[in-house]
């Protein structure tokens, strides 16, 4: 469907022509309809395939040639990343309209506290905020969401993951209770559709493939010992001199660190993205990348959702990621907009039975392939249930507790550690 069959207004029709877009993804052309006929809507779409536009089209339609100067809609989003760039993609799309909008998240100078509270009071057309960072400005009582209209989540499922349950259902209570809510998600677990019931009303569904990598993204595993993984990722970058932009996952920082230094010091161009960076060199980072400055990047799941950087060739799992869904938004970072890409996955023993699920997440079972012969023989394929070993965590790191003191629930320190990704630094992005 074209954007020119959807109901929407000439100038941003030309804002989107403008940008090169002419055909609507499925999403899109799912979404938009709903939104401006201001039903609730909650979306289920797999990374890539165009989920921002689908809310921030209709959106930006209903607030041209708005004059009220409140803020109209207010976007909540899990990390900083995902903040700047829909903000960037707002700022697009509303180039021959009149839309103010201000993206407002953790680990940020006196001076964007300064801004933020100037937009919050005076109020600024869109909010694209993170949880905690927002939490923080309506606890001082001078935030003015009495005219929001429109309340967006999106990467819904990363929020519940990091935590942030309670302050999404928290701010909530600071906006007005008649307004349009939409929720938008990679993926669709229990818990993304209890929320749903909490705060939308008789939403209109939107259930797409899920769960599955696009089409274009040729994927394969190299079945790796760990001591030969490092060797592995150089010889895998070698043998791929035509690919000018490559993103390698590792799912701590410490690997981050340690990997990237190692690649420096063969001569690659990359550069380490993580938590221990501030916003200005990420944003410095990521720009290098995209202008393919930087040819590679080493990042944790920070960049797993939440950037959208075009062109990608290559994927490289370092280590098999804990949870099956993110092999997903790892994976959907390259073949984009219906491209072609390659994602190669390093396996070591002890992360098979994990790449297993993986394998029956995504209903495909992969290549397993062997590290060069330079490199030496790697471990036989052997995806059984790793056993649990006395006074063991199954995995192998640390030892299990006889009897958790907080049993049957969320452990208490998940809500913590992951809002640092929000400017904090613990392990993990």
């Amino acid at each position: 469907m074209k954007f020119t069959e959807l109901d929407l207004k000439p100038k941003l029709l030309e804002a989107i022509s403008y940008m090169g877009f002419e055909n609507a993804t499925e999403i899109q052309a799912s979404a938009i309809p709903k939104i401006l006929e201001g039903k609730d809507v909650i979306a289920c779409a797999q990374t890539g395939t165009g989920k921002t536009g689908a809310f921030l089209i209709p959106v930006l339609n209903k607030l041209i040639d708005r004059e009220e100067l409140d803020t109209n809609t207010l976007i909540i989003v899990p990390t900083r990343e995902l903040a700047v760039q829909i903000e960037q993609q707002i700022q697009g799309l509303s180039y021959f309209i009149s839309v103010t909008s201000i993206a407002i998240y953790g680990g940020g100078s006196g001076q964007d506290w300064v801004q933020e509270k100037k937009a919050l009071t005076q109020g600024a057309d869109i909010i694209v905020a993170t949880p905690g960072k927002l939490l923080s400005h309506l606890k001082m009582g001078y935030v003015k969401f009495n005219k929001v209209q429109h309340m967006i989540q999106d990467e819904a499922d990363r929020m519940l993951d990091m935590g942030f349950i309670d302050d999404i259902q928290k701010i909530g209570t600071y906006l007005p209770k008649k307004r349009q809510n939409l929720l938008f998600s990679a993926t669709m677990p229990n818990s993304i559709q209890d929320l749903s019931k909490r705060l939308l009303e008789d939403p209109h569904k939107i259930m797409l493939s899920i769960s599955k990598p696009a089409a274009g993204v040729k994927q394969r595993a190299i079945l790796s010992h760990p001591a030969q993984k490092n060797a592995v990722v150089k010889d895998i970058i070698k043998s791929k001199p035509e690919y000018d932009s490559i993103i390698i996952f590792s799912s701590t920082k410490d690997g981050v660190k340690s990997l990237s230094q190692e690649l420096r010091q063969a001569k690659f161009n990359v550069k380490a993205v993580s938590s221990d960076l501030n916003q200005e060199q990420r944003e410095e980072a990521l720009r290098g990348f995209r202008s393919k400055r930087i040819r590679i990047v080493v990042a944790t799941d920070v960049l797993s959702r939440g950037i959208d950087i075009k062109d990608i060739n290559l994927v490289i799992n370092y280590d098999v990621p804990r949870d099956a869904e993110d092999y997903v938004h790892r994976v959907g970072r390259t073949a984009r907009a219906k491209t072609k890409g390659e994602a190669i996955t390093l396996v070591q023993p002890k992360e098979m039975f994990d790449f297993s699920l993986i394998e029956e997440l995504i209903e495909q079972t992969l290549e397993k392939e062997n590290p060069s012969q330079s490199i030496g023989e790697g471990p036989k394929w052997n995806p059984e249930r790793p056993k649990k070993q006395k006074g063991k965590h199954p995995s192998g790191k640390g030892k299990l507790k006889k009897k958790p003191f907080n049993k049957g629930k969320k452990p208490f320190h998940k809500k913590k550690d992951f809002k640092k990704s929000e400017g904090g630094n613990n392990n993990k992005g």
